[in-house]
């Protein structure tokens, strides 16, 4: 009877050795799986920090390239990668748990989003300023080309000024002077003897010209005798800058046709020598001659 009690203690007491056993086993596995589970998670979040760090070093680079090229969307790029520069400082704060990185994925879409949309902004402004580029290019040609005809033209115009004007000059041809002797009947009578001359007859042809205007034309006679004087009136006239001292001035009315200009200059006690006669349209001279009184 003793020895069946004894038993039956001993067996309950076996029993609850293996309950506890059992209870033991299930707590340490529970334990070992969520020490694992931690472990897993707390690698899982490093890695998840990592990646989202990466990904924000990528978005950063991003807004840094667009930047550079200077666009018109510059100060929004500034502010947007200003957001990005700030959520990476944060991310480098944090612990790096499974709630805070589930944020700082949610931020960094966010901002990756909205720095897609302004890339296709970005690239439709590439766009536009590339076709107002070719469109001021082709205008800059087309002025540029403009230009050059406009220059070619003043050049010809300037040319055909400058051909009217010396095909409207005046002609002078024909420049003769010849010494007389005034005889008490009027007679003129040539010589070459200087103490016998009175007076030089000069005379010119003035030659035809169509292009030439019309009217009232003077010239301007310059007679120089063997000692460098200039006889007869003396007269000095100024042309801008430069003055001309004359013999004697002639004016014509020339109507476009061969005109012939023949003037008296008299005088008394001529030298001998050579005398230098000059005919000067204003400042301009147009003829030039000599001759000989012995």
């Amino acid at each position: 009877m003793e020895n069946q009690k004894s038993n039956s203690n001993l067996k309950a007491v076996i029993a609850i050795l293996a309950v506890l056993l059992v209870g033991s086993l299930v707590y340490i596995f529970k334990m070992t799986s969520d020490a694992k589970a931690i472990q897993t998670e707390l690698v899982t979040t490093k890695s998840d920090k990592a990646t989202v760090m990466k990904d924000l070093e990528a978005l950063k680079a991003t807004y840094d390239a667009a930047i550079a090229e200077n666009t018109s969307m510059s100060d929004e790029l500034i502010a947007e990668r200003e957001k990005v520069v700030n959520l990476m400082a944060d991310l480098k704060k944090s612990k790096g748990d499974a709630a805070s990185m589930s944020k700082y994925k949610s931020q960094y879409f966010a901002l990756e989003t909205k720095m897609k949309g302004m890339m296709q902004e970005i690239e439709v402004l590439k766009k536009d300023n590339a076709t107002l580029t070719t469109q001021r290019d082709s205008t800059v040609m087309v002025l540029g080309e403009s230009k050059k005809y406009n220059e070619v033209l003043v050049g010809q115009n300037e040319e055909l000024s400058k051909t009217v004007e010396i095909a409207s000059k005046l002609n002078v041809s024909n420049l003769k002077t010849a010494a007389y002797k005034l005889r008490s009947s009027g007679k003129q009578i040539e010589t070459e003897k200087a103490r016998r001359a009175d007076v030089l007859k000069i005379s010119f042809t003035i030659a035809e010209n169509k292009v030439a205007k019309s009217g009232d034309k003077t010239y301007y006679i310059q007679v120089i005798d063997s000692k460098n004087n200039v006889l007869g009136e003396k007269k000095t006239e100024t042309f801008g800058s430069e003055t001309l001292t004359y013999s004697f001035a002639t004016t014509v009315k020339y109507e476009n046709k061969p005109i012939e200009v023949t003037q008296d200059l008299p005088g008394s006690n001529f030298e001998k020598g050579t005398y230098f006669v000059n005919v000067f349209d204003k400042n301009e001279l147009v003829s030039k001659s000599s001759f000989s009184l012995r």
